[in-house]
């Protein structure tokens, strides 16, 4: 049975925790939310199991980056709009200005030996990170064979036939809406919602203002067609129309950066996905660093500071929207048997997706070259076997062991991975 939430904290004391999570917060979303349910659900006790899976659940169906609105929900929760502000900024700020200072290096140096080879490390450790997220949501999330077979369905639909998230989510949450009974049994009820249309209407309204107004007012002061006008505008939109996090928004915002507004070329884009991935932080922060490479082309650092946090404001004031729209509706949503049953049942599409991104970053963490080929209605990650990276299989083995076998603390695997990579970067011969 789900343990009762402990007392909530003071906001001192959450806002510590929420800036350890911005802190540590790599591996992208599998292991993001591994992170805080070890220290929302397991270590503080502020949020039930079952309150946990529910807003994740429901996080899931906004578009955005479902982690950080998870991050922000969560502190939503215990102290309301400012404790959400505080930790959804608290998540995303620490890998922002991580993201910021590498892409000023990237755009006037290229890479750096010493930098890539910190990487390497990260990267190894990253993979087992999001390995133990998904066994530890799995464990908890998956409840009997219906479970496991929507998990199944969704992880096929989206790695080999490469559906549209948004349709994977609508097909689980259909079935669990028609699955469950009028007169279900709760579990554990939640009390209704007890706000009012007007002030969901009038929350709507304010964060709309914050989000668009400023974005507006830079578009009429420097022109419409002026590059942060220009960036502003795709990544509003982008944050519209991205469900499924921050895969799922990566190829739309790839192929239009790179083919459709020539911002940036594919290998640029390419590293700063890597960037992103091995920096704490969402991965979408990869927003940041096309903003800024897209207004430094155009007019130097300082131009390109602006472009980042254009980037910055039109990817991530959204979030807090759909949040503080949303969340006063969770409890009583999940009060509700068949809406309770659509959200079960995402849940349980959720690991079949989180699956899909383990074997994705593990094809491309362990191999240089992977290519998507179609057979037919299929789509097929194929690595080449040539370019297996044995250094990172070692490494991995290694982050296996401390954190899966002796349990380790996450930044301590970080750390010992980064620090083993340094060594075989700058002395080969002790892998020879």
């Amino acid at each position: 049975m789900d343990q009762k939430a402990k007392p909530a904290p003071t906001f001192a004391e959450a806002l510590s925790v929420w800036l350890k999570i911005g802190v540590l917060s790599f591996g992208g979303p599998a292991a993001q939310i591994a992170l805080m349910h070890r220290e929302i659900v397991e270590e503080n006790g502020w949020l039930t199991e079952r309150q946990f899976l529910n807003a994740l659940s429901f996080c899931m169906l906004l578009p955005g980056p479902e982690a950080m609105q998870l991050a922000t929900y969560a502190g939503w929760r215990l102290h309301g709009v400012a404790g959400g502000l505080a930790a959804g900024l608290a998540f995303v700020l620490p890998g922002a200005a991580v993201v910021l200072v590498l892409a000023i290096i990237y755009a006037a140096f290229g890479n750096v030996p010493l930098v890539e080879a910190l990487f390497l490390g990260i990267k190894a450790a990253v993979l087992v990170i999001v390995i133990e997220a998904l066994l530890r949501i799995a464990r908890r999330a998956m409840t009997g064979i219906e479970a496991w077979a929507i998990a199944a369905l969704s992880f096929i639909g989206i790695f080999l036939v490469a559906l549209p998230f948004p349709l994977i989510v609508f097909g689980a949450a259909l079935w669990g809406f028609l699955r469950a009974g009028r007169d279900d049994a709760l579990t554990d009820p939640a009390e209704p919602f007890t706000g009012s249309a007007g002030e969901t209407l009038r929350t709507a309204l304010i964060w709309l203002a914050i989000w668009i107004v400023p974005l507006a007012l830079l578009a009429v002061a420097l022109g419409p067609d002026s590059k942060l006008a220009q960036i502003g505008y795709f990544f509003s939109k982008l944050a519209v129309v991205t469900f499924g996090g921050a895969y799922a928004v990566l190829a739309y915002m790839g192929q239009d950066v790179v083919v459709r507004l020539g911002w940036l070329e594919a290998g640029q884009m390419m590293d700063g996905l890597g960037l992103a991935e091995t920096t704490p932080g969402p991965l979408i922060l990869v927003t940041e660093f096309v903003g800024y490479l897209a207004a430094w082309r155009d007019g130097g650092i300082a131009l390109g500071l602006a472009g980042a946090a254009v980037s910055l404001w039109a990817t991530f004031a959204p979030c807090f929207l759909w949040i503080f729209v949303g969340a006063p509706y969770d409890e009583w949503i999940n009060a509700q048997p068949r809406l309770k049953g659509a959200l079960t049942a995402i849940t349980a599409a959720v690991v079949g997706v989180i699956a899909n991104l383990a074997i994705w970053f593990a094809l491309h963490v362990f191999f240089g070259t992977v290519t998507l080929n179609r057979v037919g209605p299929l789509t097929l990650w194929t690595p080449d076997p040539s370019t297996l990276d044995r250094r990172v299989i070692a490494l991995a083995v290694i982050s296996g062991a401390l954190l899966l076998w002796r349990h380790w603390s996450v930044p301590l695997v970080l750390s010992v991975s980064a620090g083993l990579a340094l060594v075989i970067q700058f002395a080969p011969s002790l892998l020879a």
